[in-house]
């Protein structure tokens, strides 16, 4: 789900106040910290974010606040497995605007003519008219796939997988991975690294939460 401005700067603010202290903040602290007088206007940011999945609090518990799905996830992982660090790098779910000049094709095998023209290639065009965000791609479960350590991925929002999709995988509502989704025979679902280091997760379905699958990669050279 796409967050506010404000719900990313309370979510951000968690996050490194959490990192920082090692315990998490107040309402207080957290009206303080973002210059927000109102304590019903925290606690309504903080509860949205409950409810989006980025966040979870123990029932009836002061200072309760984990950060699940924030600028740099955590999570120990399991054992023999890696989980992916992401991080969301923009609170808009649309591209918009964006226009690159393409100038023409270059060969993968043999040589071609170079022609230069006046084409763009618009990122709104490529992803079409999909609910959109992007993910930042920390450790090399995927690097089998051409999923690299630091590449952005683009996420189709969707809650729904079908054989072989990469999705955003939230487990148990506290650990979030980058993984191919597939069936089991016995009903649980197999989350695939593509690694041959990597152990697949196995997990019951209604422990899984799909947040997105990817349709695309963007790297930085």
């Amino acid at each position: 789900m796409a967050l506010t401005k404000r719900q990313y700067e309370v979510l951000s603010f968690l996050d490194s106040f959490i990192k920082q202290n090692g315990y998490c903040p107040s309402f207080q602290e957290i009206g303080k910290g973002l210059n927000l007088s109102s304590l019903a206007t925290v606690h309504k940011h903080v509860k949205t974010l409950e409810a989006k999945g980025f966040i979870h609090r123990g029932f009836n518990q002061s200072r309760s606040i984990e950060v699940v799905f924030a600028l740099e996830m955590g999570g120990s992982g399991r054992k023999g497995q890696e989980v992916s660090h992401l991080e969301p790098e923009s609170s808009q779910n649309r591209i918009e605007g964006w226009e690159l000049p393409l100038f023409g094709r270059i060969a993968a095998g043999l040589p071609l003519e170079a022609v230069t023209n006046n084409e763009g290639l618009s990122l709104e065009e490529f992803v079409g008219k999909k609910d959109v965000f992007t993910l930042r791609v920390k450790g090399d479960s995927m690097v089998e796939d051409h999923i690299c350590d630091d590449d952005y991925v683009i996420i189709e929002r969707t809650e729904t997988a079908v054989e072989g999709d990469t999705i955003v995988a939230l487990i148990d509502n506290s650990e979030a991975t980058l993984k191919r989704f597939y069936r089991e025979p016995d009903g649980r679902i197999r989350l695939q690294p593509a690694n041959p280091g990597m152990q697949p997760i196995f997990v019951k379905e209604e422990s899984l939460k799909i947040q997105g699958r990817v349709i695309g990669v963007l790297r930085k050279y």
